[in-house]
């Protein structure tokens, strides 16, 4: 048993003595045979247990986990500071004291409603932006609003999409190298939705924005009738899926038509999307290069421009790094935020349900249709009521003007290659230059 380590309580703790130490992780870089050899190594009963512990001291984890000792009692759940919103006549409404240029959403209205509210804080949509000229560029991501302003103006059906999408989908295991973007996948499935919607948009009867609109569901999520694998070979024999996950079933209630279960990292424990089991989804922006995970095929899917969105589960950046490598959007929400019934990975207060999109508005529709705490989350939580930024008002279109924006130069500069970090400089910068967000660098801060 090493020597203690206790750490000063958190509210003695003065920032400005502390200072940052850099770790350097010591661990075999192995590729191909000499891998192999050592997950054997690893796996043998007495001298995986010796190579494991070597590792583990070497890298200093038993001293973080077994030998530092933390004065506070640990939070099982996330405290939220006490709210008082008054939500009257069951939508919103903004207290003086709430914060600008945001509208309060009541999140036990239906999801219709919610989309409806999260619609009308967008900015105007001007057709002639993305229909107007006598050609259309070669590839576009096409936006919600532009599905359904395509489908109301009868330039186009669900129907026809849903055949568009069937034949890229199908053709995509023929390609070389191989893009499996979808586990689980049923043609007719698909056009039966479709044709449903079309018949709605025919006698006038959508259900939502979102109608017609294709998403695909990570296969940790349940999308009935299609089996939740996780990325194995083996989990559909010992768990059926009787229904959809909540969050599922919220988007099928706004009439979203849904093509299937998106390839993934196995059991999301990864962060390439390398799957050996389904084979591995390729980045659609250079297909010799990887995803990012463990999202990975929800996030190829929507960066290829066949949907429009999916839904991931994020746990230590599942959702967001494979966005990131795409090009796309991801949004990780606040643990309660979301429902995590009818999920396979349940890693307790950090995984999460979350929209990955082409565009934030899109993301900000997505998730106004999947939001809404479990009534245990509520009950035990209670966090703050959800909110979206109001974008319809020119006066709020520099909202991003008001954020702070913190740098911990240290940590910040502590990367492989600085390429990485000259990026990310760039992008304050640029949040600094166009919309006037306050840029403090002190070294010692830690805060957003």
């Amino acid at each position: 048993m090493g020597k203690k380590r206790v750490m000063v309580p958190a509210k003695d703790l003065d920032l400005s003595t502390v200072k940052y130490e850099h770790e350097v992780v010591k661990a075999p870089h192995l590729t191909g045979l000499m891998l192999k050899l050592f997950v054997r190594m690893v796996e043998a009963p007495v001298l995986g247990s010796l190579i494991m512990s070597f590792l583990k001291k070497q890298n200093k984890m038993v001293e973080m986990l077994q030998n530092t000792e933390i004065p506070e009692a640990p939070m099982f759940k996330p405290e939220f500071p006490p709210q008082d919103f008054n939500l009257t006549n069951h939508l919103y409404d903004i207290k003086p004291d709430a914060e600008p240029s945001v509208v309060i959403v009541d999140e036990e209205r239906k999801p219709e409603d919610r989309v409806e509210l999260a619609l009308k804080c967008l900015p105007h949509y001007d057709p002639a932006s993305c229909w107007s000229g006598d050609s259309l560029p070669s590839f576009r991501y096409w936006k919600i609003r532009d599905y359904a302003y395509a489908y109301r103006s009868k330039l186009v059906t669900p129907s026809m999409v849903a055949e568009k999408i069937i034949s890229v989908i199908e053709d995509c295991n023929y390609h070389k190298p191989p893009t499996p973007l979808l586990i689980s996948f049923d043609a007719e499935d698909i056009r039966k939705q479709a044709a449903a919607s079309t018949r709605r948009f025919e006698e006038g009867n959508q259900l939502s924005i979102l109608d017609g609109i294709f998403m695909a569901i990570k296969d940790d999520i349940d999308c009935y009738p299609h089996p939740s694998k996780g990325a194995t070979t083996w989990m559909h024999e010992v768990r059926s899926v009787e229904k959809d996950a909540v969050c599922v079933s919220r988007l099928r209630s706004c009439g979203v038509i849904l093509v299937g279960k998106a390839n993934m990292h196995e059991l999301g424990m990864g962060t390439t999307g390398n799957n050996p089991n389904y084979g591995t989804t390729r980045n659609p922006h250079a297909v010799e290069r990887y995803t990012g995970g463990s999202s990975s095929g929800p996030a190829a899917i929507v960066a290829s421009g066949l949907c429009s969105a999916a839904l991931g589960t994020d746990g230590g950046g599942s959702v967001r790094i494979p966005s990131s490598l795409c090009g796309v959007v991801g949004l990780k929400t606040t643990y309660g935020r979301t429902s995590m019934e009818g999920s396979i990975c349940d890693a307790g207060t950090v995984e999460i349900i979350g929209p990955i999109a082409s565009t934030v508005e899109d993301v900000i529709l997505v998730y106004a249709a999947i939001l809404g705490s479990s009534p245990d989350n509520r009950i035990s939580l209670r966090p703050p009521p959800p909110c979206f930024p109001d974008l319809s008002s020119l006066k709020n279109a520099n909202t991003l003007g008001s954020l702070r924006l913190g740098k911990y130069t240290e940590w910040f500069n502590d990367v492989h290659s600085t390429d990485i970090s000259d990026v990310c400089e760039d992008v304050l910068k640029l949040l600094s230059k166009s919309h006037g967000c306050e840029d403090n660098r002190d070294s010692n801060t830690r805060t957003t």
